[in-house]
């Protein structure tokens, strides 16, 4: 049975990820798919909304196929992972320029590649079982598929406190956060898609939507702005331990636990993300970044700590924010040449 599903019902077309054993994690055949799907429906007057959903009880996505990439940059030359990525990257921006409505369900997990063809949509739906989040630092790797155009547009920094530490957000969290538009009971989502088959999108929210459950981010708002507000990691975590607050002392632990390069990489790329405007300019980016990412210890490393091996203690390289210098993290914005991703005109 094919990782990605397709039928409609009535005006509305569905994308169901079908890979439930991995909570739907995305390989380049799915997203070559699902692109391939867009373009037919694109044209199809029949059809008025794209629905996208997940397959099974755990999630709508958890990420790409991170086992993939690691194989790919220890054992070969990363031109798969490259590649994959191109795609990738093409795809969510092509979400976001979608010309109907695209309607996701952000039901349960959603991670990485997830938000990616989530979140960039014009019509994101969470639910109290979701749990959203850009978790690639504590991997080796930066947050991308347009994750650092989201989070840098977030109010104040709570979009770099998401990006550094990983942390999964609820509902009420991704609203405030911009990364979901309404929600809905999860046990209302059956009954909304079936009336999407013969509504306008705005009609059927109105039947659904409700308030959602109080989310965690709005109460700590103080501490993580006068935090993340520095401009450095080093400086954030000093800050961090030094506020008082015992979640902002929390928060600098699992920093502390993270890829140091990763960590910083990460933060250049948000705050060069706020300069470029445009997602197209920001995948860009992205796609440097990842791409540099494949000739590092930490990505390898990261992914085999919490994904092969699954002993969660990866052993970083360099292991201290101190050892990462400023020509380290420049070199993963550094031109491809006739490798870029392209997707934005020239300056």
């Amino acid at each position: 049975m094919s990782d990605v599903l397709l039928h409609t019902a009535g005006r509305a077309a569905h994308l169901t990820l079908n890979r439930p054993r991995a909570i739907n994690a995305l390989s380049h055949a799915m997203v070559l798919r699902i692109a391939e799907a867009l373009t037919a429906w694109e044209h199809d007057p029949t059809v008025g909304t794209v629905v996208i959903s997940g397959a099974g009880e755990r999630g709508l996505c958890a990420g790409g196929d991170i086992r993939a990439v690691h194989d790919d940059a220890r054992d070969g030359d990363g031109t798969a992972s490259a590649a994959f990525w191109r795609d990738e990257y093409h795809l969510n921006a092509r979400i976001a320029r979608y010309p109907k409505p695209y309607v996701a369900l952000m039901d349960g997990i959603v991670m990485g590649g997830g938000v990616g063809v989530s979140a960039h949509g014009s019509v994101r739906i969470a639910t109290e079982r979701s749990r959203i989040a850009m978790p690639e630092t504590g991997i080796g790797f930066v947050p991308d598929v347009g994750g650092t155009h989201l989070l840098a547009r977030a109010p104040g920094e709570l979009g770099t406190h998401l990006a550094l530490t990983g942390a999964p957000i609820g509902a009420a969290d991704a609203l405030l956060c911009g990364l979901a538009d309404h929600h809905l009971p999860s046990g209302a989502l059956p009954a909304f898609v079936a009336d999407l088959a013969d509504l306008p999108v705005p009609e059927a929210l109105a039947r659904h939507v409700r308030q959602a459950p109080e989310g965690e981010l709005a109460g700590h708002r103080a501490w993580i702005d006068a935090c993340y507000s520095a401009g450095t990691v080093e400086e954030i975590v000093r800050r961090l331990l030094a506020h008082g607050d015992p979640a902002a002392k929390e928060t600098a632990d699992t920093l502390l636990t993270r890829s140091p390069t990763a960590l910083k990489v990460t933060l250049a790329a948000l705050r060069r993300a706020r300069e470029l405007g445009s997602l197209e300019r920001v995948l860009d980016q992205e796609y440097r970044v990842s791409c540099a990412t494949l000739a590092t210890h930490d990505l390898v490393e990261g992914i085999r700590a919490q994904v092969v091996d699954k002993d969660r203690t990866p052993h970083w390289s360099p292991a201290t924010l101190a050892e990462v210098t400023d020509a380290d993290v420049d070199r993963f914005f550094a031109p491809l040449g006739a490798r870029e991703l392209g997707l934005a005109p020239p300056a």
